[in-house]
């Protein structure tokens, strides 16, 4: 394959993970939303909860339309909670770095939400999880 078709292909399946990752973020977002405000848990058991249903609909997807992986399900999805994890982990250190800045204390009235803080650190970390998460899984597990 040359550059451009594999320069195509790759932005075609950046494009594909990036609609995956809406529907990942929506589901986390929503998890977490429920959790934390309507049922008033706290920030890690929420964001973990979100997290959770999050990677299980993520694996489905990218296993079959982004990456099309035809490898071994045990070893794919190995790797896939591995890169789970180490991302998951970097998502939780910025999210708790960020907590400890202004940010966590910042209240927008206009949001249907209490802790909107909390919520606007949620977002900012999950795209440095999306990032990590593709890096990994487009060179590690669906190689």
């Amino acid at each position: 394959m040359n550059k451009k078709e594999q320069a195509k292909k790759t932005t075609i399946q950046l494009i594909k993970y990036g609609i995956i990752g809406v529907s990942n973020t929506l589901i986390t977002l929503l998890v977490f939303y429920i959790v934390n405000t309507l049922c008033g848990l706290g920030y890690a058991i929420a964001n973990t909860l979100g997290y959770v249903l999050g990677v299980v609909n993520s694996f489905v997807w990218n296993r079959t339309w982004v990456f099309k992986a035809h490898h071994s399900l045990l070893r794919e999805a190995g790797l896939f909670l591995l890169g789970f994890g180490l991302c998951f982990a970097l998502q939780m250190g910025v999210s708790y770095w960020l907590l400890s800045t202004a940010i966590a204390d910042v209240e927008l009235s206009w949001l249907p939400m209490k802790n909107s803080g909390e919520n606007i650190v949620m977002c900012i970390s999950m795209v440095v999880y999306t990032l990590a998460n593709y890096i990994y899984n487009r060179f590690i597990t669906f190689k």
